[in-house]
């Protein structure tokens, strides 16, 4: 199996280099929303980061290719307008103001494992952002996804900053294609 559960957290992970683990995540993630919907809330993707930093630039990339796809969805976050620690107090209120029982998917960048450099999560519950790097921000969302761009360990801040790009791309362009195929599922259904 492509995904594997840590069963106390509700944590898959989706390996990016396995070309078809693309079609486990958007099921998964069909599933979760499915299982977490009520009365047809509003969907909100919410994606965390900043484009000054490689290794944090997932979040606001992911929001940039979201933005160009053909589904009518509500979206915080993207190159132009990045969500980041200093607005996304800010954000929030705003998200919870003006769109009543909004369901947030949260997006991010993480640091993990050496050897899950590349993976997704998805995961029920809220994202801790900043947390890789002892930033103390609320949090956030009823799903979330990371991309695992770096390991975790010493100077965590100068990682993100030497962080290649190309992990940082195929992880966005995974996102994605995940989400994309997962709205055209929802559509269907």
């Amino acid at each position: 199996m492509n995904r594997e559960l840590e069963a106390e957290k509700k944590l898959y992970y989706f390996n990016t280099k396995d070309r078809y683990s693309v079609y486990d995540f958007s099921k998964t993630l069909q599933e979760l929303i499915q299982k977490n919907i009520y009365n047809k809330k509003q969907i909100v993707f919410l994606c965390i980061g900043t484009d000054r930093a490689t290794g944090d630039c997932l979040g606001p990339i992911v929001g940039y290719k979201l933005s160009k796809l053909p589904h009518n969805i509500i979206l915080y976050g993207t190159l132009e307008q990045p969500v980041h620690a200093k607005n996304l107090g800010e954000t929030m209120n705003y998200i919870y103001a003006h769109h009543q029982n909004a369901f947030v998917i949260a997006i991010d960048a993480s640091l993990g494992k050496s050897g899950h450099i590349g993976y997704i999560t998805l995961g029920e519950g809220p994202l801790l952002p900043g947390a890789g790097v002892d930033k103390a921000l609320p949090p956030v969302g009823d799903i979330f996804i990371t991309g695992i761009v770096n390991f975790s360990g010493m100077l965590d801040h100068m990682l993100l900053q030497t962080t290649r790009l190309n992990v940082v791309m195929i992880l966005a362009d995974y996102i994605c294609t995940g989400i994309n195929y997962c709205f055209y599922k929802l559509a269907a259904d």
